[in-house]
Formats: C-alpha cells, sequence, structure tokens
C-alpha cells in the first residue's frame, strides 16, 4: 500500500490515510487501497477494533480529492472508462452495512464530503478540539452522496441537518459534541489517549458480545421496539453458545478479568 498505512497493535488495527499534502483527500488509488484495508480488518478474526485516521494535524479527510475530479473531467474516454473501473474494485466503508466489529473515527482536523461521512460510518467518533466538520458539496455542484444525506438527519434533529447539508456550513467539533455528533472532543495532544481509552475499554469486552451488540442494533434501527424485541441476530445466536458467554460470568463470581477468546 502508498497512501493507506495498515498498523495491527495485538487485536486493534490501525487504518492510516496517507495523504497530508492533499488533506488526505481520496482519489482513485485511496479509494482501492482503503476497501483493501477494511477487508483485511474485516477478514481477520483476531483484529477486534479498527482505528480510522488521517497522517497529520490537519485533516481527517477532505472527502473526494476535487483536483483529481477536475482533472478526470478533461481526460479520455478510455481514461475515464479506467478510473469507473478502479473504483468499482472499492466497497467503501460507508455502505458496510455488515460490518459488525466497531470502527472508531480519530478525527485529527478537517472532516469534509466523504471525511464526515466516513467518520459517520464509524461506531465512535472522536475529535480533536480544532477540527471542523461539514459537508460542503452543494458548494460544488455536489451531494453528500456517500451517505451523507441520509446519516445527517438521522444522527441530529431534521431541521438542523438540513441547515448544514442544505448550506455546506461546517460545525466546531464542540457544536458536532453538543449535537450528539461525535463521543469526545479533546484537545490535539490528548486526542491518542482518548482514543486509546475508547479502544481499551471496547478490548475489555468480548469481541463475541461486541459484535453482538453492534449487529443488533444496526438490524434493529428501521424496527419498532415491539418487533425488534422479536429478533435474534446471527451474532447473538453466536454468542449465546459461545466460550465467552460462559466465562463472563465465571470470571465474575471467581473476581478475576475474564479471559476472553472471541469463541
Amino acid at each position: 500500500m502508498t497512501v493507506i498505512r495498515f498498523d495491527v497493535d495485538g487485536h486493534v488495527a490501525r487504518l492510516t490515510i496517507d495523504r497530508p499534502h492533499r488533506m488526505n483527500a481520496f482519489d482513485d488509488d485511496t479509494h482501492l487501497e482503503f476497501s483493501e484495508a477494511v477487508d483485511r480488518f474485516e477478514a481477520d478474526d483476531d483484529l477486534w477494533v479498527a482505528v480510522i485516521t488521517g497522517a497529520g494535524d490537519k485533516a481527517f479527510s477532505a472527502g473526494r480529492d476535487l483536483k483529481a475530479t477536475a482533472a478526470l473531467h478533461q481526460a479520455s474516454a478510455e481514461e475515464q472508462a479506467a478510473s469507473a473501473a478502479r473504483r468499482s474494485r472499492a466497497r467503501r466503508l460507508q455502505d458496510r452495512f455488515d460490518l459488525v466489529k466497531p470502527v472508531i473515527a480519530r478525527v485529527n482536523g478537517y472532516a469534509l464530503g466523504g471525511g464526515l461521512e466516513l467518520a459517520l460510518a464509524c461506531d465512535i467518533i472522536v475529535a480533536a478540539e480544532h477540527a471542523q466538520l461539514g459537508l460542503p458539496e452543494p458548494r460544488r455542484g455536489l451531494i453528500a452522496g456517500a451517505m451523507g444525506v441520509h446519516r445527517l438527519p438521522r444522527h441530529m434533529p431534521y431541521h438542523v441537518a438540513m441547515g448544514y447539508l442544505l448550506t455546506g456550513r461546517h460545525l466546531s467539533a464542540a457544536r458536532a459534541y453538543e449535537l450528539g455528533l461525535v463521543n469526545e472532543v479533546v484537545p490535539y495532544d490528548r486526542l491518542d489517549a482518548a482514543v486509546d481509552a475508547w479502544v481499551a475499554d471496547i478490548l475489555a469486552c468480548s469481541p463475541v458480545a461486541v459484535r453482538a451488540t453492534k449487529q443488533s442494533a444496526l438490524d434493529a434501527l428501521h424496527l419498532s421496539l415491539r418487533e425488534a424485541n422479536t429478533q435474534v441476530a446471527p451474532w447473538e445466536a453466536r454468542r449465546r453458545a459461545s466460550d465467552d458467554a460462559k466465562e463472563g460470568p465465571r470470571a465474575f463470581s471467581e473476581k478475576r478479568p475474564p479471559r476472553w477468546t472471541g469463541a
């Protein structure tokens, strides 16, 4: 990989978008490499949680690389077809509704357009105080088509969401926290410690129970409480029969930390 760094630390995968000279924006190669990195995380059962961030302290990701997009508009039909073929091989995190492992966004700066959409596709968002978030696509003749137009009104009150969607305005990390869009805001020099605290708390839980929890929550979002109560997600069925389901109560009764196996 050349633009995505994939680092493993125990049960943690850390994915870094490494294009700081372009505000960690996504061109075709970045989309493809990022997709391959998420595939790797998803396929490795020994990786229990992922942290996504951008290189440097200026940007998490500015979304689509508009300079690359503008150049592509001037390219030949063959080059445009080749670009479309590369992008078709990439599967965005925003579309991975079946990913049951937890993902944390470490927002170290601007999270704009597709960058914010990427963060919204994560389960937990931790932001530095100087971070700015927004979906400025309409100011470029675009829309937040990577689920931003759908996710933002689900994460905050409708009129507030539309105020940002229809104007392209930015919101500060502090305002995002007030609206419940992010979990925690800290000074930049405490960002890693804050993210690591969330990671540690997730790793203290059974990975089977974590995946069952995420899948159960996501699968029932569209259901009434009565309907949701009748559903048993596949990972919940697996958890009930797992060794971890026995280990948790046993460790509690023996007054010791549990030894999770994920089995």
